[in-house]
């Protein structure tokens, strides 16, 4: 089991902060947005198109290739920008 937590404009569009999630190997993390956008609506549109998702893991930054393990945190969130 994991714990996806939601931030920002993808907390507004899915209207939910975190969930958990049955994970029962260990895969990257391009297959659980794979996953997850697979739900449909709302998510497809949130979370793929040409949107860009950020993602960490254990509250480091990851890329689509880092593995996510039974126990980890996975956060989704929109690029932010600064000045």
């Amino acid at each position: 089991m994991i714990e996806i937590l939601y931030f920002a404009s993808l907390r507004e569009a899915l209207r939910c902060d975190r969930e958990r999630f049955d994970w029962p190997a260990p895969r990257p993390a391009a297959v659980l947005l794979e996953q997850l956008r697979a739900r449909g609506e709302p998510w497809a549109a949130a979370l793929g198109g040409d949107r860009r998702v950020m993602v960490a893991i254990n509250q480091t930054m990851a890329t689509p290739d880092t593995v996510i393990a039974d126990g980890d945190e996975v956060a989704f969130f929109p690029p932010v920008t600064g000045g």
